[in-house]
């Protein structure tokens, strides 16, 4: 079984950190561990894991999530802005349209 198939079966933050072998401090990730599971997610899928030997994609997920984990211990998940409501929260607003009403000035109005 491969190390994705492996990783695939686990459940929690903390079994990722034990199935690879990665220390980590519990708080931290008690307030980032979806984020470190999602930014880990996001360096395997730029990493392109899926092409090499299980010996090579077990270091470079050892890797991915030793950074991600790196990411949330020198700064927060607001600050990192994984999820898209936390991008959502500082992408610049469009000013509203200006709705435009046209004055009818030609006298069209009826004489009593």
């Amino acid at each position: 079984m491969s190390i994705l198939d492996e990783l695939r079966k686990l459940s929690t933050a903390e079994e990722f950190f034990e199935a690879l072998g990665v220390e980590y401090d519990p708080a931290v990730v008690r307030v980032a561990r979806l984020h470190i599971l999602r930014r880990m997610g996001e360096y395997l899928h730029k990493g392109g894991v899926d092409e090499t030997s299980d010996a090579e994609a077990r270091a470079a997920c050892q890797d991915f999530l030793a950074k991600a984990y790196a990411d949330f211990v020198a700064s927060s998940p607001i600050q990192e802005r994984v999820f898209k409501v936390h991008k959502d929260a500082v992408k610049p607003t469009e000013p509203p349209k200006k709705q435009f009403v046209a004055l009818n000035l030609g006298g069209g109005g009826s004489a009593a």
